[in-house]
This record gives C-alpha cells, sequence and structure tokens, in this order.
C-alpha cells in the first residue's frame, strides 16, 4: 500500500510540474508572439472548459477501460497538447491545446483520487490527505518557478513541460498494485449546491475570480508592472504560499466561529490586498512580492471555507454529489474569470484585474450578510477540510474526514 501510495504522489507531482507551469509559460509565450491580452485570457478561459468537460468525462471512461487505461489516455492527450504549441502559432488553435490540457488534469486527478479513495481506510485517511495535500501544493508552487528557466515561445520550453507530463505516466502504469474497482461517478446535480447554501455557491464562484485570474493573467501583470521572466515565477510561487500557509489559522477559525462570518472578514480582507497589490509596485520587488502572499493567504482559502458551510446543511448521503455541484460552480467561475480579467486589463490596465475582484468580493460580503438575515446558523456542523479543486471525486476522500471525529466541531 505504501509503494502504490508513493507511485500516486510522484505521479502527481510530475503532472503538477508539468500542467501547473504550462499556464504562466502560454502568457509569457503569448505577449512575445504578440497575442492579444484578451486572446492570451482565452487560453486561460479554455483551460477550465478542458477542467471540466474531463471532472464530467473521467469517471465514465475509467468505468470503460480501467484507472491506468484512462490516465495513460488523459495524460498522453496533455503531452500532445503541449507539444502541438509551437507547430501552430495561433492564439486560437492554443486554446484549443488548452482545453486538451485542462481534460488531462481533471482526468488524472480523477483516476488518482478515484484509486486513493478505494485504498485509503479510516486509519490512514487523514495522513494520506495530509501528504496528498503537501505533494500537490509543493508542486504546484515549484511550477510556478519553473517560469524563471524556461524561454517563452520556444520548442524547448514545452518540450520539457510534455517530457514531465510523459514521466507521470511512469509511477503509476508500473505499479504492480492491483487496481481498484471503479467507482460510480457522481451525478452532477448543480443546483443542490444552491439548494444547501446559496452563499457557498456564490463563494465558490468568487473564489475562482480570484484564483483563475490571478493564476492565468498574473503573468500579464506582471509584465505589465515591469518584473522578469524569473521575478513572475516568484510572484506567482508567493501567491500559491500564501494559500498555504493561511490554510491552518483560517481552519482553525472557521471551527470555531460562525463561518459566513469568516467568509465575510476574508472577502473584507481580499478587498483590502487587491488593493495594497495595486499600489505595490510603487514599493519596488519586495512589495509586490509581499502583496501577493497576502493576496493568496486571503482569497485561497474562500473555496474550503464555502465547502465546510454548505456541508453542514448535508448529510452524509449528499456529501460527494454536493462536493461535485461545488466544483461545477468553481468551474463556471474560473472558465469566466480569466477572459474578463484580460478584457479589463487590455482596456483599462493593469490594475482592472483587481478592481474586478475586488468588486467580487464586495458582492460577497453583502450578499453574506443578506444570507446572515435570512437564516440562522446551522446547529451541527463538520470539520473544516481543506478542499483541493481538483476533480468531482474529491468529496469521496474528504467526506469521512470531515465525520471522522463527529458533528459539532
Amino acid at each position: 500500500m505504501l509503494i502504490s501510495f508513493a507511485a500516486l504522489f510522484l505521479s502527481v507531482a510530475l503532472l503538477q510540474l508539468s500542467t501547473g507551469g504550462v499556464g504562466p509559460l502560454d502568457a509569457l509565450s503569448g505577449l512575445a508572439l504578440s497575442f492579444s491580452t484578451s486572446e492570451i485570457g482565452l487560453l486561460g478561459s479554455a483551460h477550465f472548459f478542458g477542467f471540466f468537460i474531463g471532472c464530467w468525462w473521467a469517471p465514465r471512461l475509467m468505468g470503460s477501460v480501467g484507472h491506468s487505461r484512462a490516465f495513460a489516455a488523459f495524460t498522453a492527450t496533455g503531452a500532445i497538447g503541449l507539444l502541438a504549441h509551437m507547430l501552430v502559432l495561433d492564439p486560437y488553435a492554443w486554446a484549443l491545446m488548452r482545453v486538451m490540457s485542462g481534460l488531462c488534469v481533471a482526468g488524472c486527478y480523477t483516476v488518482i483520487e478515484a484509486w486513493l479513495q478505494a485504498k485509503v481506510t479510516n486509519q490512514s485517511r487523514g495522513r494520506t490527505m495530509g501528504v496528498y495535500r503537501v505533494v500537490d501544493m509543493s508542486a504546484s508552487l515549484f511550477a510556478q518557478l519553473l517560469i524563471g528557466v524556461l524561454s517563452p515561445a520556444s520548442y524547448v520550453s514545452y518540450n520539457i513541460l510534455a517530457i514531465l507530463c510523459c514521466a507521470a505516466l511512469i509511477p503509476l502504469t508500473l505499479t504492480t498494485a492491483k487496481q481498484p474497482e471503479t467507482p460510480n461517478a457522481p451525478r452532477l446535480r448543480p443546483m443542490l449546491a444552491v439548494q444547501m447554501s446559496p452563499l457557498a455557491a456564490a463563494a465558490v464562484v468568487v473564489a475562482a475570480l480570484s484564483s483563475a485570474s490571478f493564476r492565468m493573467i498574473g503573468p500579464v501583470y506582471g509584465q505589465e508592472v515591469g518584473l522578469s521572466p524569473a521575478q513572475i515565477g516568484w510572484f506567482l510561487a508567493t501567491f500559491v504560499l500564501g494559500g498555504a500557509l493561511a490554510q491552518y489559522p483560517v481552519g482553525w477559525l472557521a471551527d470555531r466561529f460562525d463561518r459566513r462570518w469568516v467568509l465575510i472578514w476574508l472577502s473584507v480582507a481580499a478587498i483590502l490586498s487587491s488593493m495594497m497589490t495595486m499600489g505595490a509596485p510603487g514599493f519596488g520587488q519586495g512589495g509586490v512580492m509581499m502583496a501577493a502572499l497576502v493576496f493568496g493567504a486571503t482569497t485561497f482559502p474562500i473555496y474550503s471555507v464555502a465547502a465546510a458551510h454548505a456541508h453542514d446543511f448535508a448529510d452524509d448521503s449528499e456529501r460527494v454529489e454536493l462536493s461535485a455541484a461545488l466544483m461545477f460552480f468553481f468551474a463556471l467561475g474560473a472558465i469566466a474569470a480569466p477572459y474578463a480579467a484580460s478584457a479589463l486589463i487590455s482596456r483599462f490596465g493593469p490594475h482592472a484585474m483587481f478592481t474586478m475582484i475586488a468588486v467580487g468580493h464586495l458582492a460577497l460580503v453583502i450578499f453574506g450578510l443578506t444570507r446572515m438575515l435570512a437564516r440562522p446558523a446551522p446547529g451541527n456542523r463538520t470539520r473544516y477540510v481543506y478542499a483541493p479543486r481538483t476533480s468531482f471525486l474529491i468529496g469521496r476522500l474528504t467526506r469521512r474526514q470531515r465525520e471522522r471525529d463527529g458533528k459539532g466541531t
């Protein structure tokens, strides 16, 4: 079992290094090839469109061909998309390739999480999920730093990412562990999230507005304010680091206070951090990096707090479908956000992206206060769990962890 998990985690790390680096590389390459800012935003939106398709299709493909073959198919799709970039230098062709990369990410994570779900026990679940999150977050952080060494618009750069993507095949496909039974695909019932908590559904859309805009269009903003490619890599990595560091203290607050207040104050902090980021270029590189750290800390945990709040109203039979419904709303926001952010930057300048994010959080604050008047806080509460936005099956991994210590935390 330990060897099987090690193979899965190594595949996660290699996959994240590859697919986590393509977004910022595409943005810088697009600028080098004179793509418009809106066309670069389209690439980010296309990625999340492919991601949504992959989340829906992957469980069904696993049922037809098995875990390893499905993983190989999705990995090959992502590698083809990476290798084809420098063959056709057209933004709309690149958008199709980014659909392929999004499909690869969602499909591969679905396979990995289904495999983990089938192998973990109640005794090993917490430790396994902890290692899984650390591996995923660490690889995501290092993927941003690759931008400092990968030349934009270079076949060699995309070839390196494709090699990493193909390398993710090796640990999982060579493991001698028996493939688990294929899980049933969760029904996609988007309105379940609205029925459980309209505030949680709105919050995950705003979380997507923040994170998808920053991660996909952040390189454009970085170049506009004078950062070098290596500095842009650190800028994006600092955002990820801020989000990782904030998970524990925000989780502590979310388990002890009304989660609606936690969401509201996080959004207030996100508005302030957006304003801080807009003014940061005046304080040099150090100010820009500190602003990215604070921005990540205030926006990254919102999805997990919203998910915990929604699960407070669900029973055990609804948790997997509720997680999928929340992921659906996140995907919708993530599809729209990069294109909207790039269009605003193109028209109003680099600070427009953070103005858009601040307005989204202001709307969430107002809606949160309105919802607090509509109904009281739930009597029983689930545990706060950091919820990665990786696949519709993540709910199977987090469900029992939420319930392990019972209600009323």
